[in-house]
């Protein structure tokens, strides 16, 4: 896998499951946008050390991707200065779980704005360069709930739901053009936005924490394993290579058998 000159964009990438995306490529060769929340002292050491063990640039963008005016100045700062972004890696998201009948209106509306409509917004403000340049890659780190779903997560499910329905339509209009748009549907991995949920689903279903870990989260993967942040960036990888360029518009389950039910 070669991705030398390539700059790739992964939102969400300060931590879990970005941050092992924004490694592997970089390990191939692509210089890095990051993006996310976190420590700033904390991000700019993670900027650095990707930077120096890669020989890669690697910027941070700490735009709030619920906020389609703060992704348009993310891209407008990025263009100006590498005129397309060659990779995009839609990974950021949030989660809450709590019945429908009691699920906060103002938290519907956060996860569909960042796990779903910020996804629209980054893909159309890089289609126009990757067009230009006749390449380019657009990977969306969606979830088993593209393809089934779950109680409890309405917004969740309704969110990747979607991603999978805007990755097909992508992969379709641009399919002659040298771009990719493809999901990557992880079943549970060991991150902090799953175990941030563990208390609120054991809330939400009556039972112990480590009832929600072994008998409602790994009961769904036959593997009975969590799926791990290297799968998950290993497959992203293989993605944006050249030997994934007859790929497109694939909603792929990483979910240790979940969906095969």
């Amino acid at each position: 896998m070669k991705l030398a000159g390539k700059m790739a964009l992964v939102t969400g990438s300060t931590s879990g499951i970005g941050l092992g995306i924004a490694e592997i490529l970089a390990k191939a060769g692509a210089n890095i946008v990051l993006n996310g929340m976190g420590d700033a002292g904390q991000i700019e050491a993670i900027r650095a050390r990707i930077a120096a063990e890669h020989g890669v640039e690697v910027r941070f963008q700490g735009a709030d991707m619920s906020r389609p005016e703060a992704i348009g100045a993310m891209f407008q700062a990025l263009l100006a200065e590498f005129c397309s972004v060659d990779i995009l890696v839609n990974n950021a998201g949030i989660q809450y779980v709590a019945p429908i009948e009691e699920f906060p209106v103002a938290k519907w509306d956060a996860i569909i704005a960042i796990n779903l409509t910020a996804a629209f917004h980054t893909i159309r403000h890089v289609l126009p360069g990757m067009k230009q340049k006749k390449w380019g890659r657009i990977i969306q780190i969606s979830s088993a709930h593209a393809l089934v779903a779950s109680p409890f997560k309405s917004a969740y499910v309704a969110a990747k739901h979607g991603i999978a329905g805007l990755t097909k339509t992508v992969a379709l209009e641009v399919a002659e053009q040298g771009i990719t748009a493809n999901a990557i549907c992880p079943g549970y991995v060991w991150t902090p936005l799953v175990e941030k949920q563990v208390p609120e689903t054991a809330k939400a279903r009556g039972i112990t924490e480590d009832q929600v870990i072994h008998d409602v989260l790994l009961a769904a993967q036959p593997t009975k394993q969590f799926v791990t942040i290297e799968q998950v960036a290993a497959l992203a990888g293989f993605l944006a290579s050249d030997a994934a360029a007859s790929i497109t518009g694939a909603v792929i389950p990483l979910d240790g058998g979940w969906t095969a039910h």
